[in-house]
C-alpha cells in the first residue's frame, strides 16, 4: 500500500469519508421519514426502494455522463448533488417533502460518483494492480460504512440538524478536494459512444453481481428483524460490524489470490460460504448469527471482488461503463431481493417459521449460482475469459 499514489490515497480517503457521512444519515433514513416526520411505512418504503434503485441502477447514467464530459468533472458534479442533498435534509426535517427530494438528490449524486471514481482509482494502473486497488476502495468504503451508522447513532434522533449540516459541510470539503484534482489525460480503455453504455456488457459476470446482490440484500435487510428478538441489539450491532470490518481487513490480504482464482472456483467458494452462512442464521442463537454474518462475510470477499475483475477483463469499454454496468446489475439483484424476500419473510415469520427464510436462502446459493453458469456460459466466447475458467 505505500506504493499508492497521493492521487490514490487521496481518493481512498475520500470514499471513507464519503461512505462514513452518508451511513451516517442514511440507515436512519426510515427512522426520521416515519417517526419525525410522520410517514406512515408503506409510503416508507416506497420512497426508500426508489432511491436505492436510483442509487444502484442510475450508475449507468453515471458512466454515460463520465464518458462525455470526464472523470473528474463527473466525480466534482456528483459531489456538489450530494452535498446539496444532505443540506436540504435539514430542511426536510420540517417538511417532508423536502426530506424526500433530498433524498432522491443524495441517491442521483452516488449513481453519479461512483462509476467515475473507480474509473479514475484505475487510470494509468497495470493490469496485475487492479486487484489490490479495487479492494483498497472496496474496503474503504466498507469502513466507513460500518462506522458510520455508530458515529450517528447518539445523534440522530436528538440532534439530527446538527448532524445533517456536519454531514453536509464534510461533503462540500470533499467536494473542494476532488475540484483540484487534475482532469484525466485519456481513458485506459476506448471510450465508445456516451448513449450505448448498454452495449458490450460481459454477460456472467453481470449476471452473477446481480445474484451476489440479491442474495446480500437478503441478509442486509432481514437480519435485523430476525436477529433483534433472539439476541440484543448491542450483539446484533457487533455481528454486523465484524461482518462490515471482515469486508474492510480481508479483502485487501486477499487480493492477490482472488485476482489469480478462476472465475468458476470463486464463484463456488464464495457462494459455498453464503450458503453456510444464511443457514447457520437458521439456527437462531447468538454464536450461529455471529458465525453466519462472517461466513457471508467470506463469500462477499470473494465474491464482490472478483465480479468486479472479470468485468473489466472481459469487457472492452472503459472502466467508468464497467463499473456503471456492474451497478446496474447490483440494483436489478437489490430490487428483485427486496420484492421477493419482503414477501417471503412477511409470510414466513407470520407462520412462526422465520427460520424457513434463512434455509431457502441457503437453497438459492446453492441452487442458482450453478443454473447460471451453465446457461449463460455457453453464450459466451471462451477466448474472452482470458484464462479465468
Amino acid at each position: 500500500m505505500a506504493s499508492f499514489t497521493n492521487r490514490q490515497w487521496f481518493l481512498l480517503v475520500s470514499s471513507f469519508f464519503i461512505a462514513l457521512g452518508g451511513f451516517a444519515v442514511l440507515p436512519y433514513m426510515s427512522v426520521v421519514l416515519h417517526q419525525r416526520l410522520g410517514l406512515n411505512l408503506g409510503i416508507v418504503g416506497v420512497v426508500l426502494a426508489v432511491a436505492s434503485l436510483v442509487q444502484f441502477a442510475g450508475a449507468i447514467v453515471g458512466a454515460a455522463v463520465a464518458e462525455r464530459i470526464g472523470l473528474q468533472r463527473t466525480m466534482v458534479l456528483a459531489l456538489v448533488i450530494r452535498t446539496a442533498g444532505f443540506a436540504g435534509f435539514v430542511v426536510g426535517l420540517r417538511w417532508p417533502g423536502a426530506a424526500v427530494a433530498a433524498l432522491v438528490l443524495t441517491s442521483c449524486g452516488a449513481a453519479l460518483y461512483l462509476p467515475a471514481n473507480k474509473a479514475y482509482l484505475l487510470q494509468g494502473v497495470e493490469e496485475d494492480r487492479r486487484p489490490l486497488l479495487v479492494s483498497a476502495g472496496n474496503s474503504a468504503i466498507n469502513g466507513g460504512i460500518a462506522l458510520g451508522p455508530v458515529a450517528a447513532a447518539p445523534f440522530v434522533l436528538d440532534d439530527s440538524a446538527a448532524l445533517l449540516a456536519t454531514v453536509a459541510a464534510l461533503f462540500a470539503v470533499v467536494t473542494i478536494g476532488h475540484a483540484l484534482l487534475p482532469a484525466e489525460r485519456g481513458a485506459d480503455r476506448p471510450a465508445g459512444k456516451p448513449d450505448r453504455v448498454l452495449a458490450g456488457i460481459p454477460l456472467l459476470p453481470f449476471a452473477i453481481t446481480a445474484l451476489t446482490l440479491y442474495l446480500h440484500m437478503f441478509f442486509y435487510n432481514y437480519l435485523a428483524v430476525y436477529a433483534v428478538p433472539r439476541v440484543s441489539t448491542v450483539f446484533y450491532a457487533i455481528a454486523l460490524m465484524l461482518h462490515s470490518l471482515g469486508l474492510v481487513v480481508m479483502q485487501p490480504l486477499l487480493a492477490g489470490r482472488i485476482g489469480r482464482l478462476p472465475y468458476s472456483r470463486a464463484m463456488l467458494i464464495g457462494f459455498a460460504a453464503m450458503a453456510t452462512g444464511t443457514a447457520a442464521l437458521a439456527l437462531g442463537g447468538a454464536a450461529a448469527i455471529l458465525a453466519g454474518a462472517l461466513a457471508i462475510c467470506l463469500g462477499e470477499v470473494v465474491l464482490f471482488l472478483k465480479n468486479d475483475l472479470e468485468s473489466l477483463a472481459r469487457s472492452g469499454r472503459s472502466s467508468a461503463v464497467v463499473f456503471g454496468q456492474q451497478r446496474l446489475a447490483a440494483g436489478i439483484g437489490a430490487f428483485a431481493s427486496g420484492i421477493i424476500g419482503g414477501l417471503g419473510y412477511g409470510a414466513l415469520e407470520g407462520a412462526g417459521n422465520a427460520h424457513l427464510f434463512w434455509l431457502a436462502v441457503a437453497t438459492q446459493c446453492v441452487l442458482l449460482p450453478p443454473l447460471l453458469f451453465i446457461v449463460l456460459r455457453r453464450r459466451e466466447n471462451p477466448e474472452e475469459s482470458h484464462g479465468s475458467g
